[in-house]
């Protein structure tokens, strides 16, 4: 469910821009649902941070997720988790979080 490469922008646009020539064109964001019902099914590839030039809480996260079962790539783009309470924005920061673990638990 995780294999992260992780990348510093200027901006979400430009992170989404990036990933967008990388075939990622579907909208997680709009498909809440699928990843709440099914995240086994889901990948984070990538992971892109941006944090806003006037305050440290304006950041945001955008991911690169892919669709193991249908094969499709797309985006979620997630504000601040402090303030982003939605169930698929903390389903993927726990995927997330969990890919981290397991990554140093496979070194170790």
């Amino acid at each position: 469910m995780f294999e992260c490469k992780q990348y510093h922008y200027a901006s979400s646009s430009k992170a989404l821009s990036r990933l967008k020539k990388k075939g990622y064109e579907v909208d997680f964001n709009l498909l809440q649902n699928r990843i709440l019902d099914y995240p086994q099914d889901f990948k984070i590839i990538y992971i892109f941070r941006y944090e806003g030039e006037s305050s440290p809480e304006d950041c945001s996260t955008v991911y690169g997720i892919e669709c193991v079962s249908s094969g499709e790539k797309g985006v979620f783009v997630m504000g601040n988790p402090a303030y982003d309470g939605s169930c698929a924005s903390n389903l993927l920061h726990q995927i997330e979080i969990e890919g981290r673990l397991n990554q140093k638990r496979e070194i170790a």
